[in-house]
């Protein structure tokens, strides 16, 4: 139901794709598999670094909470959106649609600064490798990873209990597959630019502050393995941030297109799909990445199929 006479909205409709209910079988099905993959992938990641003690260091430490982050923010959105691929009338209550605003929100953060930690461990172990263990302990990290859940569950508190206070009675139809907070903003009555001022500060300041923090670190790393006498060790040396540098690449630039590309209405089914690379793609590609890029982690893979087999 559409609310243009200023009564409370109780409940919004998710439009989803354009063309969605030509193809929903396809996209149902492609979904639901890559949904499948993710939650495969990444607690198959979770509990290969839990089992195999050669990878109880703090870069897989990271590595394992990178997983869970992912699982959680694809996961507040992707089984709705296959839910909604299959009804008729594509529905989320009022109360939904805040908690997985929150939800989304708050682990997309965290996930920024889990990968700016990442980015901090590759840096020390290569530029200063003999104050590694003193430096990345286990209170260190553990005070970085708290940190990163923080500053994601405030960020996301903050900008979905302001998105949730205007009034809405332009329409309750999200331009969306999924209650995201620009075009849940474009619904509403109220004067909406704090919130956009709001939402532009919190996630430039997140993107700027953990994409400067993975800039420098990598400066520095590079530095470092230029330095290296042999071709040998310096491929070495790079072979350990490769996996990291690839999953930061492909993060970053999908949440910069996002959130601050300004974008006409033409641009929403872009938007959308950048959405879907972000939102349900990355998760299910960053165990693959780890896997396939890091001889750690297939080393790990190998002793459990020896066990197995």
């Amino acid at each position: 139901m559409e609310q243009n006479n200023g009564t409370k909205v109780t409940e919004f409709i998710l439009l989803g794709f354009a063309g969605q209910h030509k193809s929903w079988h396809i996209l149902f099905i492609a979904f639901l598999v890559i949904y499948v993959a993710t939650l495969m992938g990444n607690i198959g990641m979770i509990l290969l670094i839990k089992i195999d003690s050669r990878l109880h260091t703090p870069m897989y430490f990271f590595l394992q909470h990178l997983a869970f982050v992912d699982l959680c923010y694809t996961s507040a959105i992707t089984p709705k959106m296959l839910q909604n691929l299959v009804e008729t009338e594509q529905s989320i209550s009022f109360i939904g649609c805040m908690v997985q605003l929150l939800v989304y929100g708050a682990f997309a953060t965290t996930d920024c600064y889990i990968l700016a930690a990442m980015a901090v461990d590759r840096y020390v172990a290569i530029c200063n490798p003999l104050r590694y263990p003193t430096v990345m302990s286990q209170a260190v990290c553990i005070q970085l990873l708290i940190g990163s859940y923080f500053v994601g569950f405030l960020n996301a508190s903050v900008n979905t209990s302001f998105a949730f206070s205007l009034n809405f009675c332009k329409s309750n139809k999200i331009n969306h597959f999924f209650c995201d907070e620009p075009p849940l903003l474009a619904l509403s009555c109220s004067n909406i630019d704090f919130n956009i001022m709001l939402l532009t500060v919190f996630v430039g300041f997140n993107l700027m502050f953990t994409v400067l923090v993975v800039i420098f670190s990598y400066i520095y790393i590079l530095a470092a393995i230029l330095k290296i006498s042999s071709a040998a060790g310096r491929k070495k040396a790079f072979s350990t941030c490769a996996s990291h540098l690839t999953a930061v690449i492909i993060f970053y630039g999908t949440l910069s297109y996002m959130y601050l590309h300004h974008g006409t209405k033409e641009s929403q089914e872009q938007e959308k799909m950048a959405s879907v690379f972000y939102g349900i793609m990355i998760p299910m590609l960053n165990p693959l990445i780890y896997s396939l890029r890091n001889q750690d982690v297939k080393e790990a893979l190998k002793g459990i199929q020896k066990k197995a087999f």
